[in-house]
């Protein structure tokens, strides 16, 4: 009798394996029907240097969708690089995603998408091929219209360059979290202003920043390695950052080495403390990256205004202050 109900038991438990994997396999990449934003590309010459503004400065763009190691460290130095994608952008056991390509080419790029695709790319995370990215990778959701148009018009301007980008590879782990993990679905209810706050040093401009194009927030927080869920108070520091080897050893560095993001709310012994003043806080910018392995975009951020690095100090300081030691920002586990 005991065997008897030790094999159901068992039975039981493949029949809800089986199901759940069945589930998984099935719905990983489910499409989702989420209407194009109304919005139109423009070929104003004005509107174009502002998405330019924002494609190599604050929505550092040109540092992500490179397509090698070499690219990276000359897009990060402000060098002319095609935004031609291809990087691979490693998620741990999670698996590996390839970066787009931004150009407009029309085999392998952009050129192959509506406008409506692309906004709503950005606007909802979900695909032109209609499933979801990573939101906290792009925090887009709520940029003005009038940044998005901008963003997007500026890609549309540039020299279409052919190049094939790998699928995004996904462990069986990594296709569960996508179906289950709320930072893998679309963001449904976006707020977008139709107009920025205008570049001006204001708590409004430095919060527009800080949450919607340089995305501060998200890598300024303690976040769960397999779902990117935030584990702390926003800002206070935490999130790690697992090695990258094979860029490590391209640029010379440990490839055992992690790294850590600094608490940047206003406390007495956070990061940003070390700035008495907005001076100091924008000479630290203007130097560009120190630490080789650091995952903060350094180079696109030293070439923001200085309205801009000085809203970002201004709303920073304007947060309530949050108690994180993070400790050393890089080390070794």
């Amino acid at each position: 009798m005991i065997k008897k109900i030790l094999l159901g038991i068992l039975i039981g438990l493949f029949v809800v394996a089986g199901a759940f994997v069945t589930y998984i396999l099935l719905s990983w990449d489910k499409i989702y029907d989420v209407p194009y934003p109304d919005l139109q590309v423009t070929a104003d010459s004005t509107v174009i240097a502002r998405g330019k503004y924002l494609v190599h400065g604050p929505a550092h763009c040109s540092n992500c969708h490179v397509s090698s190691f070499a690219d990276m460290v000359s897009a990060d130095q402000g060098k002319v690089t095609p935004l031609k994608g291809g990087a691979p952008f490693p998620l741990g056991p999670l698996g590996t995603m390839y970066i787009p390509n931004l150009t407009p080419d029309s085999n392998t790029g952009t050129g192959r998408y509506t406008d409506g695709q692309l906004f709503r790319m950005m606007r909802h995370v979900v695909k032109p091929d209609g499933t979801a990215a990573l939101s906290v990778l792009m925090p887009f959701w709520n940029m003005a219209d009038e940044d998005l148009v901008a963003v997007v018009s500026y890609l549309r301007s540039m020299e279409p360059v052919e190049n094939q980008v790998k699928k995004s590879e996904w462990s069986f782990m990594g296709k569960a979290i996508r179906v289950f993990a709320s930072s893998f679905h679309p963001v449904e209810n976006p707020t977008p202003p139709s107009y920025a706050p205008p570049m001006a040093a204001t708590v409004e401009r430095g919060e527009y920043l800080a949450r919607y194009v340089a995305n501060c927030v998200g890598c300024h927080t303690r976040r769960d390695p397999m779902t990117f869920e935030a584990l702390s108070p926003e800002y206070s520091g935490g999130f790690e950052f697992e090695p990258f080897p094979e860029f490590h050893k391209y640029i010379g560095e440990d490839p055992e080495l992690w790294a850590r993001s600094p608490n940047i709310t206003p406390h007495p012994n956070s990061a940003l403390s070390k700035f008495k003043t907005v001076e100091e806080w924008k000479a630290r910018f203007r130097q560009g990256r120190i630490i080789k392995i650091s995952p903060m975009h350094w180079g696109p951020f030293s070439r923001m205004t200085d309205q801009d690095l000085e809203a970002l100090y201004i709303y920073l300081n304007s947060l309530e202050p949050v108690e994180n030691d993070v400790t050393e920002t890089v080390f070794k586990k």
